[in-house]
């Protein structure tokens, strides 16, 4: 009886990108506009297939990274994120994406890439309660990207990633404040991120007028991990009452 020689399943491999930064105090995501079928019109992730079979991974990530914000590798905090390879979520065949997180502060105002119409900044939680649809399964992707964030921060220094090289305490509060969508008590931030050793070091005696007494300047330290951690507060019934009803 004769069989079938078996044949492996084709499958393709893009990279796509959660670019996260602060604009006026909220936290954005990049997006662009496809310029192409599927989905053409629709916004998405950056990202795109591998140039050539021996494009490395990681390679192809900081690649779309440098083509999509004109950044390179150390100027912009870059981790993988996950896989994502659904059957159906790319009707031009089985497709796997492998995703990354990228988070830098005060990024400019971005230029669509090749195959993108537009780019823009969009508010994370425009595209996290679904007001902005976006193509294939990037909601998802943003939705997990943030979420990373938002439990990076509270155990790790990934928030002064958002911040420039010099910043001040009020200014690192305003990132949790973004990142985990809540505010938080000025005092209680501070006692909190003043008992962590090798959070945050005063930068000698540089100083920033805000209006008021110059405020102290900081830098981040190279700690990696916070102890004690800063958990994110739980949100009150009436605001989960309130999502829910949003849903």
């Amino acid at each position: 009886m004769q069989v079938d020689a078996w044949q492996p399943t084709p499958v393709l491999l893009t990279v796509d990108l959660v670019i996260l930064t602060l604009r006026e105090e909220q936290l954005c995501v990049l997006l662009v506009e496809r310029g192409e079928d599927p989905f053409k019109g629709m916004p998405a992730l950056p990202g795109g297939f591998l140039n050539h079979d021996g494009e490395e991974i990681l390679d192809a990530a900081h690649r779309e990274l440098s083509e999509e914000t004109a950044l390179v590798a150390g100027w912009v905090h870059l981790e993988q994120l996950s896989t994502y390879g659904a059957a159906g979520r790319d009707p031009r065949g089985r497709v796997v994406s492998v995703a990354h997180l990228a988070i830098a502060p005060g990024l400019p105002e971005p230029v669509a890439g090749t195959d993108a119409m537009d780019a823009a900044w969009v508010p994370a939680e425009a595209v996290l309660t679904g007001e902005v649809q976006l193509a294939f399964d990037h909601r998802r992707i943003v939705t997990d990207g943030v979420e990373r964030a938002r439990t990076k921060i509270e155990f790790s220094a990934l928030a002064t990633a958002f911040c420039g090289e010099l910043f001040t305490i009020a200014e690192l509060q305003k990132v949790y404040e973004a990142v985990w969508g809540t505010e938080l008590d000025i005092r209680n931030f501070y006692r909190k991120v003043q008992a962590i050793k090798g959070f945050i070091t005063p930068a000698g005696s540089g100083r920033r007028n805000t209006g008021g007494r110059p405020a102290r300047l900081y830098r981040a330290d190279p700690k990696t991990v916070l102890f004690p951690p800063l958990i994110r507060p739980v949100p009150s019934t009436t605001e989960e009452d309130m999502r829910k009803g949003d849903e």
